[in-house]
């Protein structure tokens, strides 16, 4: 369990409150070289972990990865497949993009997937640069284009609350918002290698730009009303590749350091006033190259502690 302090300062004395992590999880997917998926405790300590095949396959690296209601994990291990892994460690879902629903003989690769409410899986495909919905065995239900030009490569996608898609593609640095049949019903361009983007609950939009080493958060007409760049603001945090994102339901974001050195957390949590309240630096599990990671807290920490007990 992680206990980490900050001090309230007054007129006459120091008080120095504990914040304990006790309902906090961390899962994460890393590649290149250490091809594994983990799930954590907040410290970094190791619960559960399952070795991926890595470069064996000729993976580079990990970019998106799912923890599931039903206590399985949505990952990938090249970029053409997507699977679903039990807790047990049995493979229930293996995907081949590149040669299923006409795809044979095509260029694709794959950055981010999802699981709908429906049980169907949906999968961003760069390269042919289209979303596909699928089954669980494989038949395509739904599918739409990608905006013609580089956005038909992308990054990061996310559902939006209002059942829109953001999509982000490094080639032109473009955040782009799709509905369901593929319309684009906003866009921001950050000019950036970005990486990821979330529509937040108050309706702005949150952007980890990648390559820009920031982070920023713009309104529907595209102000931006927050950012860090660079560097954290009165910590030693640099800011390197910036890529996942969440948001608490305190309002405090979590956010993806990558590439960053071992100097640097490879996740951490930072408040609207630019306060860091908790670091997430295992350098040695993940190495330099965590893109992707899910935190879960409250109840659906309590959840998945539940279902890794079951297996015990």
């Amino acid at each position: 369990m992680k206990i980490i302090k900050f001090s309230i300062i007054g007129l006459f004395s120091v008080f120095v409150v504990p914040i304990v992590w006790a309902d906090r999880l961390v899962l994460v997917s890393a590649s290149y070289g250490k091809n594994i998926l983990a799930i954590t405790e907040a410290n970094g300590d190791v619960i559960w972990s399952h070795q991926t095949a890595g470069q064996a396959k000729g993976h580079a690296g990990h970019h998106d990865v799912h923890m599931l209601p039903n206590g399985n994990i949505l990952f990938h291990e090249t970029w053409q497949d997507v699977k679903e892994v039990t807790l047990g460690k049995k493979i229930v879902m293996d995907y081949d993009c590149a040669t299923a629903n006409g795809n044979e003989g095509k260029h694709v690769h794959v950055h981010a997937f999802s699981r709908l409410a429906n049980g169907d899986t949906q999968i961003v495909e760069s390269g042919v640069g289209r979303v596909i919905n699928v089954d669980v065995f494989g038949k395509l239900k739904h599918s739409f284009n990608l905006k013609p030009g580089g956005t038909q490569n992308s990054r990061w996608a996310r559902a939006t609350p209002q059942g829109t898609l953001l999509v982000c593609s490094e080639q032109p640095g473009v955040v782009t918002e799709y509905d369901k049949n593929g319309k684009v019903v906003w866009d921001y361009l950050i000019n950036t290698r970005v990486y990821g983007a979330m529509r937040l609950s108050n309706g702005n939009t949150l952007i980890a730009s990648g390559s820009g080493n920031s982070v920023v958060e713009v309104t529907p007409d595209k102000k931006v009303v927050w950012e860090i760049k660079g560097k954290v603001p009165g910590t030693d945090i640099n800011l390197k590749w910036m890529t996942c994102l969440q948001e608490t339901k305190s309002g405090n974001f979590i956010v993806g350091n990558c590439h960053a050195g071992p100097d640097n957390p490879q996740i951490f949590e930072i408040s609207r006033e630019k306060k860091v309240v908790w670091e997430f630096n295992e350098f040695e599990l993940v190495g330099n190259g965590l893109a992707c990671w899910q935190v879960l807290d409250g109840k659906d920490a309590i959840r998945l502690r539940e279902q890794l007990a079951e297996l015990r």
